[in-house]
């Protein structure tokens, strides 16, 4: 075929980029060479419109061994034992085809970590669909959670916990972003870059096919209606060959025949190689008539350009090669000497005894596109004037329970239940929590792990968003009794082009990263997911955290269930009862406007600290932190999770009693402690200044807010727990 600018402009690059091609190639490229520009180029592997915010957030700290650009991040545990993980978009293809999608999202995240010669221990999912009353919505939904469960469980992997939420705004591109957490011995750590020259280069995994070609230009495109034709781009995955090729890895990991080793992702046997080269500034030089094909004539670019999975490419010690091919013989796997490093600093692709591609390495990563991009800032809106007349017919029993069953509020064991969360028998917490909760086998330690996210926040105001959603996850793994080390991030938006979205993105990113720098929270990996919108309609603005943390003991892990009865409960934190786009506000008075509420990043360090304190001191018996639906909705869920009641106090707030227990201020937590206790309690939390209020106290089996107003626990478990299932039998 021969190249030409629409060329070029089919493949999602623009004029301007292809003149920057031939200027730096000094010639036309060959349609080989313009696949692997295109794939190499595409905003998501090239980060193009993002690296420039990208690089101001902050990815050191004590316990950082390996920040952003590997396949993972990597945290220290202690005992020599290493944390692995990331989080990873896989929207485009879930929309397309939502259980191929989501199971390859699965599959793919999950061989980053085990690329770095981790051997997985958890996933977490953080899924986000249009409004239940789409057409598409439910079939979606199923579809994702079957590919979730259907890849996780196959490869024996716990699902410890997740996020699922509902928005119009996600009607025309769903949102799939999966995470693993690895474990590791410090020593053992693989990395990406290439080192030494005549060195063998090695593909191993499955064979190469046709699925997947232009995935990643794909991932970069907005959709239209000539969606369907889409659907070859989507990956088809395999679990129980991702299984094989995990254990051959790690069993190749053992020994010292490994110099560099990168799975075959978004661009497949392209950014792979590419990357390896470029990290250690050497060349690579490929035969594809050795790449394993499955099918008949596969052309340069089809096999450059395959996502298909399950696939890994290796750089090896000089004659460690049968030694390597026998492991990967016994697990019935594909091993293939396929090229060598060399020291041209190119990539050189050989087919049919003719060279097909001759491209510098800085062509394709140095030289890429950097775009500083035009972008709006977002103005605080106004808060909006509710009036006294407003709340006068509202009961608060009945706000509650339509709360509990508010699509983003209700139970999602509907979905978790088709999860496997103990397999691996180290699942401490399962999900449902604020944190799941995996023991290190073997040990007393156990990593705590959450996502979350806040689109409402972000869409109304993104910098008190992003900052936001940083503190959600530091409180949730707080709250089970954690240390928060570390967090990685999924950032979800429209297109870049726009300045609105653009200045969603920066804002966002800016919020979140003054967030985890004063909360010595660093962001060691992550993933940017721009173009989630549908002609000219993007998502709300939807970075998703998640973040990891420590228990030193297993034994003293926190849960949210009420315990006993008499025993006091306190809310930590102030109340103002901010009810701007809350779910009070949404859901009941339909007020969409005003601004999310404030974060006070000082409050936040401080209460977090303190709340471990008095774990550390065995004071806490249950906590859990306010968030979503405010202080009563937050305490309805601890009485549903242990099954007991609570009898509030009165409170001493000269608020309305709706914004007291319906506020979402930020900061806050309810935690659950004995009589004995609550003097000691209450001077550490006034030693350190921090704001209380005595809620009530636990009681057998009724919630009661005043003698007018209670309800029983079976009512609110019914409230809370039947939303989903119903939606999903109709």
């Amino acid at each position: 075929m021969t190249v030409n600018e629409q060329v070029a402009i089919d493949h999602g690059l623009k004029k301007d980029e292809y003149k920057k091609i031939c200027d730096l190639l000094e010639r036309i490229p060959n349609i080989t060479e313009l696949g692997i520009f295109s794939a190499m180029w595409n905003e998501h592997c090239s980060y193009k419109s993002s690296k420039l915010h990208l690089k101001n957030l902050p990815t050191k700290g004590k316990n950082v061994i390996q920040g952003p650009g590997e396949n993972a991040g990597v945290i220290d545990i202690g005992d020599d034992d290493a944390i692995v993980f990331k989080i990873e978009s896989h929207n485009h293809p879930s929309f397309i085809e939502p259980y191929q999608g989501a199971a390859t999202g699965v599959g793919g995240i999950m061989r980053d970590v085990f690329t770095m010669g981790a051997r997985p221990i958890a996933n977490l999912n953080s899924i986000h669909f249009g409004s239940p009353q789409h057409k598409k919505t439910k079939n979606l939904l199923r579809g994702v959670v079957c590919g979730i469960g259907g890849y996780g469980n196959c490869m024996g992997i716990p699902t410890i916990a997740g996020q699922t939420s509902f928005d119009e705004s996600y009607n025309g591109n769903i949102l799939v972003n999966a995470m693993t957490l690895g474990l590791v011995k410090k020593n053992k750590i693989f990395y990406s870059k290439a080192a030494g020259l005549g060195k063998p280069v090695i593909y191993v995994g499955s064979k190469t096919g046709r699925d997947g070609i232009h995935g990643a230009s794909m991932a970069s495109a907005v959709f239209d209606e000539k969606i369907e034709e889409k659907k070859p781009t989507v990956q088809v995955g395999d679990p129980f060959t991702e299984k094989l090729l995990l254990e051959a890895c790690l069993e190749l990991m053992e020994g010292d025949s490994i110099i560099a080793i990168q799975d075959m992702g978004a661009a497949g046997l392209t950014s792979s190689s590419i990357e390896m080269a470029s990290k250690g500034k050497l060349g690579i030089e490929f035969n594809l008539n050795k790449v394993p094909c499955r099918e008949a004539k596969m052309t340069p670019y089809e096999i450059m350009l395959s996502e298909s999975q399950e696939r890994m490419l290796i750089v090896l010690e000089n004659g460690k090669e049968d030694l390597a091919k026998k492991i990967f013989d016994k697990w019935n796997l594909d091993f293939a000497v396929i090229g060598k490093t060399t020291d041209s600093k190119k990539i050189e692709l050989y087919f049919d005894n003719s060279k097909v591609a001759d491209i510098p390495i800085d062509t394709l990563v140095q030289n890429s596109p950097m775009y500083d991009r035009k972008w709006k800032k977002s103005k605080l809106p106004k808060k909006i004037k509710i009036k006294k007349e407003d709340f006068k017919n509202l009961k608060i029993v009945n706000v509650l329970n339509k709360i509990l069953s508010n699509p983003n509020i209700c139970s999602k064991e509907w979905i978790w239940e088709q999860y496997d969360h103990t397999v691996m028998g180290d699942t401490i917490q399962k999900p449902g929590g604020d944190s799941g909760v995996v023991r290190i086998h073997g040990s007393n330690k156990a990593v705590a792990a959450s996502v979350d996210s806040s689109a409402v926040y972000c869409w109304a105001h993104p910098l008190s968003g992003g900052k936001q959603i940083v503190c959600e996850s530091w409180r949730n793994l707080i709250s089970v009794g954690a240390q928060p080390i570390a967090i990685t991030n999924c950032l979800n938006f429209g297109s870049p082009e726009n300045e609105e979205n653009m200045g969603e993105f920066v804002e966002c990113v800016h919020g979140l990263g003054e967030a985890s720098k004063y909360l010595d929270f660093p962001v060691v990996s992550g993933n940017v997911s721009f173009y989630n919108q549908t002609k000219d309609v993007g998502i709300k603005p939807t970075p998703t955290i998640g973040g990891v943390g420590l228990i030193k003991n297993y034994k003293n892990v926190i849960t949210m269930g009420l315990k006993k009865t008499n025993n006091i409960i306190i809310v930590v934190g102030k109340t103002e009862g901010h009810l701007d786009q809350s779910i009070f506000a949404r859901d009941i008075l339909n007020q969409k406007n005003g601004p999310p509420p404030e974060i006070n990043l000082f409050n936040e360090k401080n209460n977090g600290e303190t709340i471990l304190k008095l774990i550390e001191k065995n004071y806490v018996k249950s906590a859990h932190d306010v968030s979503l639906g405010g202080i009563i909705t937050s305490l309805a869920k601890m009485c549903i999770k242990g099954k007991k009641g609570a009898s509030i106090k009165k409170p001493k707030y000269l608020i309305n009693i709706f914004e007291y227990f319906f506020g979402e201020d930020q900061g806050r937590y309810i935690i659950e402690i004995e009589k004995i206790d609550f003097k000691n309690v209450t001077e550490i939390l006034e030693k350190n200044s921090v704001h209380y209020d005595e809620l009530g106290i636990v009681n057998k089996n009724e919630l009661i807010i005043d003698d007018k107003s209670k309800v029983t626990i079976d009512e609110l478990i019914k409230s809370h727990t039947n939303w989903l299932t119903n939606y999903m039998n109709k």
